[in-house]
């Protein structure tokens, strides 16, 4: 081998051991200044109260500062469509929840500025939340099997109040005409709020509401709980049935989120990230924290929310295109 090739082959081994040194370095440097964290949900929302429960936690960890920014709007697209843009280095994280991860894609795409394959890294699920299918009490409804007879001889008079256009309430009220073979008008509010307000009132008769917004409520009997989304009991309802156990079998829907980094982050940032949430949410005060939210904690892997998450796209997608639920 002539001299000048073997020195130009030399010299392009040592460029790529440093660029390889370099990249290890940083990877054992990290963290070295502090992290962001984009909520895509305002101020006072069960996913800001989590995160924040955990954010001392997570620094204590990480010897770094926590910071948290509210960036709402668009169903979360904006918020995390952020993080998809961000470097991928580990310093701006998203807390994502369901529906920008696996309903949005299969409502409205072209909307979304990012693919949530393709450019975003899953580091772990932070907590679920069930919701439950409740009814006034000036409402003559008392169990689901009262419900699906009376829908089933004439839906007349009979709607289901929920939070909003694709929201996971919306699709919970979905899942329940499909697996119950009926079909109760689904009337969309914009937010939990209102459609609490209404039900209360008796202005709609039925409504599926999270944990957080209705479990006053119907522990001081102002609401009928008809039985909860989650394929077993909660702890907060324990004597409400779910509706699995009510003749929908394999029912099964509840609210999530977690946490995602742009696409290309290095693996042992990911796993250095996931080692610190999964630590945190195993702490005892803010497991506290997160369940009087009417939330569970619910770390995986990073693997295992990816799959979690394809697989919640598939279920949502399909439902989604058998219903004929549109964007709004």
């Amino acid at each position: 081998m002539f001299p000048s090739i073997r020195q130009a082959m030399i010299r392009a081994l040592v460029v790529v051991l440093s660029l390889s040194l370099s990249a290890i370095e940083a990877a054992n440097a990290y963290p070295d200044q502090p992290i962001k964290i984009i909520v895509t949900f305002p101020p006072g929302g069960s996913a800001d109260i989590v995160i924040r429960a955990l954010q001392p936690l997570l620094s204590e960890t990480l010897r770094q500062p926590i910071v948290i920014e509210n960036r709402a709007g668009a169903g979360g697209n904006i918020g995390i469509g952020a993080v998809a843009q961000a470097a991928p280095d580990g310093y701006t994280l998203g807390v994502a929840a369901a529906g920008v991860l696996t309903v949005n894609p299969h409502l409205n795409r072209a909307a979304m500025a990012f693919d949530p394959v393709k450019d975003l890294a899953p580091v772990t699920l932070l907590a679920e939340i069930p919701f439950v299918l409740v009814s006034s009490q000036q409402s003559a409804i008392a169990s689901v099997a009262d419900l699906i007879a009376k829908a089933k001889a004439q839906t007349a008079g009979l709607s289901i109040g929920h939070g909003g256009n694709g929201t996971a309430m919306h699709l919970t009220s979905a899942l329940f005409n499909q697996k119950a073979g009926v079909g109760i008008q689904l009337i969309a509010y914009r937010g939990t709020a209102p459609a609490t307000t209404d039900v209360l009132a008796g202005h709609v008769p039925l409504a599926v509401l999270d944990i957080p917004a209705s479990k006053q409520l119907i522990g001081n009997g102002k609401l009928k709980a008809l039985g909860v989304s989650a394929a077993k009991r909660v702890a907060f309802l324990p004597d409400v049935p779910t509706l699995a156990e009510q003749g929908l079998s394999g029912f099964e829907s509840v609210g999530w989120f977690g946490i995602v980094a742009p696409a290309g982050t290095p693996p042992d940032i990911v796993k250095t990230l996931n080692a610190a949430f999964v630590k945190a949410l195993s702490d005892p005060a803010a497991i506290e924290k997160i369940r009087v939210l009417g939330a569970e904690p619910a770390p995986t892997s990073p693997e295992a929310f990816a799959k979690f998450i394809q697989s919640e796209s598939v279920k949502w997608g399909k439902l989604i295109t058998e219903a004929g639920i549109k964007a709004e």
